[in-house]
């Protein structure tokens, strides 16, 4: 099926049906109205909520349900005013930053800085921070910080990025500081080291530091710290979107505009998940088979264990951002699988092994990817055939991944194994906008068939109050 002219993504579970530890199509077909009817509580009772039109019961709070139609506000507002819109701030602040540094700090922990890595890794040219700032298109190499208190990483950037001098564009930095309350002591404690190697770097000239922060943020600890540095440009994290829903906000959109990304096609292959959300029935709807699949597995047949099987190293960092996603939404109450990323055909060769001969537990979701961005690479010659390949120099690598991919599922199947499969049509930004909006909305909708609240996440917070406590703060 296509969407003006581009197509979308699938979802197939007949790798499922009638293998022994799967399910049926007619086990299938009998989730459609417990699925439906989540879909329904998501559209109608979420939102209403979220727009302030019902009482919001206790067990509701929070309802993070704004990231749903962000997308279509984005772009409305967009269309309406390119330049004063939130978008056209947007790309006029990447277009600003990336003329005058040519390396940014991303800081931000767990979904204030997941999705941007996640769109960095799959949108962008693979070694991209490795290429010349005429083959990234003038666009400043990017790296991520604040997401943990390392010690010896932190030193490490910082040395990286004190290297040469501040007069020129190659060797200058800037920051974008992501926290939508100010107060996680991760980001703080590096945004407050990075702001000093500013200040170092600059001679104290708080103008030339200010124009090179960028905060994206709430009310708070760290809105009231821009005002005192002076920085002009924020932007704000919306109200009722939870950080690790946040991708397709300015949270993972400012980091995406200053690696060249076309957020516009994000944000457009994100509404064309929510037209199939809305519309289509069930089992020709990605988003509901996917989160009636993974419930059925998880309660009737004990698969505990959600893997994501990724058949594209590009995709790795989107199965990571997707394993806290899930993780912090569902993991509640004494319930919910465990979420696990892989990368093949890279963990057939480590962790396979126990996937296919191990426990029982696993319900295994392949991520395909039907189109590759570059042209199929031949295994091709080299003068010697001690390695027997010759037969193969005319197979390409694209060949080679769909025979391990078929091989792997045939395998996993004839030992009882059964899997199923998203089938992305290419990894660029409107297809990848897609996939994460697809995640999003199966992540709530089967929070909401388990009975859950799939928002906030309670159990984080214990660590954070036991940490402040035992610094004294």
């Amino acid at each position: 099926m296509t969407t003006h002219g581009r197509k979308l993504l699938q979802y197939d579970a007949s790798g499922l049906w009638d293998i022994p530890g799967g399910l049926s199509k007619s086990q299938f077909m009998s989730q459609a109205d417990r699925a439906q009817a989540a879909r329904d509580e998501v559209l109608v009772t979420d939102m209403q909520l979220f727009e302030g039109q019902t009482k919001l019961p206790p067990e509701k709070d929070p309802l993070d349900a704004g990231f749903l139609t962000l997308p279509e506000r984005l772009l409305k507002d967009y269309q309406q005013d390119k330049n004063g819109s939130e978008v056209g701030q947007i790309l006029r602040t990447a277009n600003r930053l990336s003329q005058i540094v040519d390396r940014v700090v991303v800081l931000g922990i767990g979904g204030s800085y997941m999705g941007a890595r996640a769109l960095m890794e799959s949108c962008c040219l693979p070694y991209f921070n490795e290429l010349s700032r005429k083959e990234r298109r003038q666009h400043p190499r990017m790296v991520f910080g604040g997401n943990n208190v390392d010690n010896d990483e932190t030193q490490g950037l910082l040395r990286l990025l004190n290297a040469g001098p501040d007069s020129t564009v190659d060797t200058d930095w800037g920051v974008v500081v992501i926290s939508k309350s100010g107060g996680t002591l991760e980001t703080a404690a590096a945004f407050r080291q990075m702001v000093s190697a500013l200040q170092q770097r600059h001679a104290g000239n708080a103008q030339r530091v200010a124009e090179r922060i960028v905060p994206v943020t709430g009310t708070g600890k760290l809105s009231e710290l821009a005002d005192a540095l002076g920085c002009t440009e924020r932007y704000p994290v919306p109200d009722g979107v939870g950080g690790r829903f946040s991708v397709l906000s300015a949270v993972g959109l400012l980091p995406a505009a200053l690696l060249g990304i076309d957020i516009i096609q994000l944000l457009e292959g994100a509404c064309a998940m929510n037209e199939k959300f809305r519309q289509a029935p069930f089992g020709s709807n990605p988003v509901l088979d996917y989160a009636a699949v993974g419930q059925y597995m998880e309660r009737h047949a004990g698969r505990m264990l959600r893997l994501l099987s990724v058949w594209a190293s590009s995709l790795e960092s989107v199965g990571l951002w997707y394993d806290q996603l899930f993780a912090e939404s569902l993991g509640k109450h004494g319930r919910g699988a465990t979420p696990l990323t892989v990368v093949n055909t890279r963990d057939l060769h480590s962790r396979a092994q126990q996937h296919q001969e191990g426990a029982r537990d696993k319900l295994i979701t392949n991520l395909v990817v039907e189109a590759w961005r570059e042209p199929p690479l031949p295994v091709g010659e080299c003068g010697h055939n001690q390695d027997g390949l010759d037969s193969l120099k005319h197979a390409t690598l694209p060949e080679l991944m769909s025979a391990a991919i078929r091989g792997t599922n045939e395998s996993y199947a004839m030992d009882e194994r059964p899997t199923a499969t998203i089938c992305l049509p290419r990894v660029d930004a409107y297809h990848v906008g897609q996939l994460l909006q697809m995640l999003m909305l199966a992540t709530v909708v089967e929070g909401r068939m388990m009975g859950i609240n799939p928002y906030g996440q309670p159990g984080v917070e214990g660590y954070k109050k036991i940490m402040r406590r035992e610094l004294g703060l």
